[in-house]
């Protein structure tokens, strides 16, 4: 080979190896958040301060909102989105399907923001009550565990109700027209029904569950962009700080977006906890708990190793990010 064409050779391989890289940082580029009706993510995106932040290190932000937990980690399964939030069942149930997910932190426990709802003039005073009765649920969201732990306080298995698989639009209608007996169900959607149906709760989750929230990520896109997801974390501990000292002006904020009255916004503000954080011990071994106690009613194919699908962020990475 000559001169002349060597010299083509490397540099067509250079131009290679340089478009290579920049599709591959292209990829990179984009943050896509999944996110529901509620909680932290929704005053983030409200916020704009992680598009702020995330610009400087040239990230794009997309946000697309699912009607669930379940339906988020789906999408985070089959790449729709890179991160979200769920309640504590859903990734139990995402882990058991084969997602490859990873809990990188968490909130503080919320037991009142779900709860198990009956119609205003329904005769149903206890949860041992609901033996036989129908009761609607969103399958595999974190109220799926709150209905197992109360059934189970109150005597009952979880064959002794009918179980009625529902998002929660199609859930409230049922609800709402009589056609079953009780409703599990989270902020803000609780808050509403109580609200504007007079809904009573029967039995929420304190002294039962912790509903923790987690933030969860896809494996590859946060074992590649670490710096982001912990930017993402600090961010939301922010704002989530913001929130708990500045009730008022959250609901202000958030209640346009969820289209509901501030009275019902401002419910779910207050009863959501804030303040996220790296999982540590207690907390992977309370949903290891919910994992095996799933697996143990045969809800999930496998029995899972909670631990195995924890995030350990690379060392210096929470420094550098809060910097």
């Amino acid at each position: 080979m000559g001169i002349s064409s060597l010299r083509r050779s490397l540099v067509a391989l250079f131009a290679a190896t340089i478009a290579f890289g920049a599709i591959t940082h292209a990829q990179a580029e984009s943050l896509r958040i999944g996110y529901q009706k509620y909680g932290t993510l929704v005053l983030l995106k409200s916020s704009g301060a992680l598009e702020k932040r995330l610009a400087e290190q040239g990230v794009d932000v997309q946000w697309t909102e699912f009607p669930a937990g379940p339906q988020l980690l789906e999408g985070l399964n089959v790449g729709s989105v890179d991160f979200g939030t769920t309640g504590e069942t859903p990734p139990v149930f995402a882990q058991a399907a084969g997602a490859d997910l990873l809990y990188v932190a968490y909130e503080p426990p919320a037991p009142h923001s779900e709860a198990i709802l009956v119609p205003k003039d329904s005769s149903l005073t206890s949860v041992a009550d609901l033996k036989g009765k129908k009761v609607a649920l969103n399958k595999g969201s974190n109220v799926h565990y709150l209905l197992v732990r109360a059934l189970e306080d109150a005597g009952l298995k979880y064959s002794d109700i009918q179980p009625v698989y529902l998002p929660p639009a199609d859930a409230r209608a049922a609800f709402e027209r009589g056609s079953v007996d009780a409703w599990v169900i989270w902020d803000p959607f609780q808050g509403a029904a109580e609200k504007q149906l007079e809904a009573k709760v029967l039995r929420d989750g304190e002294n039962l569950v912790s509903n923790h929230q987690f933030y969860l990520a896809a494996r590859p896109y946060a074992e590649k962009n670490p710096k982001v997801v912990e930017i993402l974390i600090d961010e939301i501990r922010k704002v989530g700080e913001w929130t708990a000292a500045h009730p008022d002006e959250a609901t202000a904020q958030v209640a346009p977006l969820l289209g509901l009255s501030p009275e019902i916004t401002r419910l779910a503000v207050t009863r959501q906890a804030y303040g996220a954080q790296p999982i540590n011990e207690d907390v992977a071994a309370a949903q290891q708990k919910i994992a095996d106690t799933f697996a143990d009613l045969k809800l999930i194919p496998k029995r899972l190793n909670v631990s195995e699908a924890i995030w350990k962020a690379p060392a210096g990475d929470v420094a550098k990010a809060a910097q």
